[in-house]
């Protein structure tokens, strides 16, 4: 079976993008890269995909914002550089939807929400309608008020929530990796990418390394055990570079790049 080939027909994605893919070398935003990704993202919806953003990078906007030397690292700092950068982000990200006459919606969000009956179905009906009338929903973390208890821990496993939620056909998380490989490229030069993964096994999940990235949050550990929970539920997901964000074309027209984990297809008939 061609499982490549059924991405071409898949209609509800959810696009994971990390803070490196969305900041330069020094770690500022690089509002290029925001641009070329709301034309991208612009392009989709106008092909009738449903599209959901899962953004990182409010707090590194707002650690270049506040001056900061790092990104924050303990809870009250994260919060401080979050609450100043969440907006500052949006503000970017509608000033370049906009060129495209694309609206978009901010939704911010917290574990606890995914563990109340009544706040989930919320959500969900939210997201729902918002795709219904055509709009673009950025989600990320309330870092503003997560605590160590309600947060995610990174913005890889809030897309896996997300996707599980809305029951998505795909999530593309992209990052500064190209997807999995046989073993550490950063050490073996015989290192292959994996791109077909139909079950996750031992051997898959000790190939998953850590994050080589200062920024970043999510390593490969994570990325393995988020394909694992939206497999399970019978959506597919793929790990590739959001260096070139034009990506997404090549990814949604079926050809082979990146790590492809294929969904449990017998989970969707239940």
């Amino acid at each position: 079976m061609n499982f490549r080939e059924n991405i071409k027909n898949y209609n509800r994605i959810i696009i994971k993008i990390g803070t490196t893919s969305l900041t330069d070398n020094l770690g500022k935003i690089n509002k290029q890269a925001i641009s070329n990704l709301a034309y991208v993202l612009s392009i989709l919806k106008k092909q009738n995909k449903q599209i959901v953003l899962v953004s990182s990078g409010a707090i590194a906007v707002g650690a270049e914002a506040l001056d900061l030397k790092e990104r924050p690292r303990d809870i009250i700092g994260k919060q401080v550089a979050s609450a100043v950068g969440q907006g500052v982000l949006m503000q970017i990200y509608e000033s370049f939807f906009s060129k495209y006459n694309q609206n978009i919606a901010q939704i911010l969000l917290t574990k606890d929400v995914f563990e109340n009956k009544i706040r989930k179905k919320n959500v969900q009906n939210t997201l729902f309608k918002l795709l219904e009338m055509g709009v673009i929903p950025i989600v990320n973390e309330n870092d503003t008020v997560s605590t160590e208890e309600l947060e995610f821990s990174d913005n890889d496993t809030l897309s896996a929530y997300v996707c599980n939620l809305i029951s998505a056909d795909l999530l593309i998380i992209l990052s500064d990796i190209d997807g999995i490989y046989t073993k550490d490229p950063n050490k073996f030069k015989d290192a292959k990418i994996i791109n077909e993964i139909l079950e996750i096994n031992e051997d898959i999940e000790k190939n998953a390394g850590g994050s080589a990235s200062l920024l970043g949050t999510g390593g490969m550990a994570t990325k393995v055990k988020c394909a694992k929970k939206v497999n399970k539920k019978g959506s597919d997901m793929i790990i590739a570079s959001g260096k070139d964000i034009n990506i997404l074309f090549n990814i949604l027209n079926g050809e082979n790049i990146g790590s492809l984990f294929v969904g449990n297809k017998e989970a969707l008939k239940k």
